[in-house]
């Protein structure tokens, strides 16, 4: 059925090997993307390629390391790239639209929700969204991974069918096959364990700058959403379509999960924990399997400084992260009740507005 379908293209996939922009990529991926607007389905394209496009513009010779010198050369590329979209679109009679997201407009709730709904209605509209990260105003470098989180979050916002990576590399396989001639390449990966993490290697090329660890993080986020995800190739014509018919050159990553409410999806990807707090064994159990709330018998300890109503972060007595939360207690007072029966509470701190430390609805697991 017709559909969403979140199309990721990374720098080294839009570029020459000198770092220009390569037009005829460029066109060949529009021609790609407009075949799916022909099937029915609405694309999103994530795209990356500014500071690959812009950095030989301003005179580097090489693809620049300091923030400032990637701003800059994302000021100039950022036009380049997307004229150059806008012109292949049109030659197929579509309209292209510009979205430039940083990671914090995903922490605010609102300007998530005012992002959500300018897709909908550019995508009800039939135009084709493309989205990059908002690079000369980013503080931190490189915070979206070549824009494989951002896609991963989008396609979770969006919930959408399919989030497809598309790099210079055919999915994931069991040993680099640039140095492993005998490697074998997994057709599908059910659960992303801490085996699949190990077989992921460092950024692969000089222009982009993710590589397969941040493509099976960005898988992680958007099955944890309910998005199955594609990672691999599309250099020939027909590739995209046969790539959502489970014929693609790469890796399907398999979900088993619902479509996150867009609360959830906030709360587990996209906010920022103020501080932690350490559960013991039967409240870690209740919380990952007994879709239990958090209560202050459970707590054996607070770190940091919050109020009621921040986002905190649980992890166990071995510092492994569980899951987020928002918790219904200023610090000084769930350092004051830490341990104690549900019935001792009033007595110890009065009346609360909610008994439990992270209430169940308010709750993401993420381990």
């Amino acid at each position: 059925m017709p559909s969403r379908i979140v199309v990721k293209i990374g720098s080294s996939s839009l570029t020459t090997d000198e770092g220009e922009l390569n037009l005829e990529a460029i066109d060949f991926y529009a021609g790609e993307l407009a075949a799916l607007r022909e099937e029915g389905h609405e694309v999103l394209l994530v795209t990356s390629g500014a500071v690959a496009a812009g950095f030989r513009k301003i005179g580097y010779n090489i693809r620049p390391r300091l923030l400032h010198e990637k701003q800059a050369a994302a000021a100039v590329g950022q036009a380049l790239l997307m004229r150059s979209y806008q012109n292949a679109f049109a030659a197929r009679n579509l309209i292209a639209g510009q979205i430039l997201l940083t990671r914090t407009d995903f922490a605010n709730r609102k300007r998530m929700n005012n992002a959500s709904m300018t897709i909908d209605e550019l995508l009800k509209q039939g135009v084709v969204p493309i989205i990059n990260e908002n690079d000369t105003v980013s503080i931190d470098e490189l915070k979206f991974g070549d824009n494989d989180t951002l896609s991963a979050l989008v396609a979770n916002l969006v919930r959408a069918r399919q989030l497809i990576i598309l790099t210079d590399t055919d999915g994931l396989y069991t040993a680099d096959p640039r140095k492993a001639p005998n490697a074998v390449r997994f057709e599908e990966v059910q659960e992303i364990t801490d085996e699949i993490y190990a077989l992921a290697g460092g950024a692969g090329s000089s222009v982009g700058t993710g590589g397969m660890r941040s493509k099976i993080d960005a898988a992680k986020i958007a099955t944890r959403g309910g998005v199955p995800v594609f990672i691999g190739k599309a250099n020939e014509p027909g590739d995209l379509k046969n790539t959502l018919s489970s014929h693609g050159k790469g890796t399907y990553f398999a979900t088993h999960l619902s479509s996150l409410p867009m609360k959830k999806q906030w709360l587990g990807f996209m906010s920022s924990p103020i501080g932690r707090i350490v559960v013991d064994d039967g409240a870690q159990d209740a919380l990952l399997h007994g879709g239990h709330s958090l209560l202050p018998v459970g707590v054996k300890r607070v770190e940091g400084s919050f109020h009621a109503g921040d986002v905190v972060e649980v992890i166990n007595s071995c510092n492994e992260r569980l899951g987020r939360g928002i918790v219904n207690y200023d610090d000084d007072q769930l350092e004051t009740i830490i341990g104690l029966p549900s019935g001792e509470v009033i007595s110890t701190i009065g009346e609360v507005h909610r008994l439990e430390v992270i209430h169940r609805d308010e709750w993401i697991t993420l381990k």
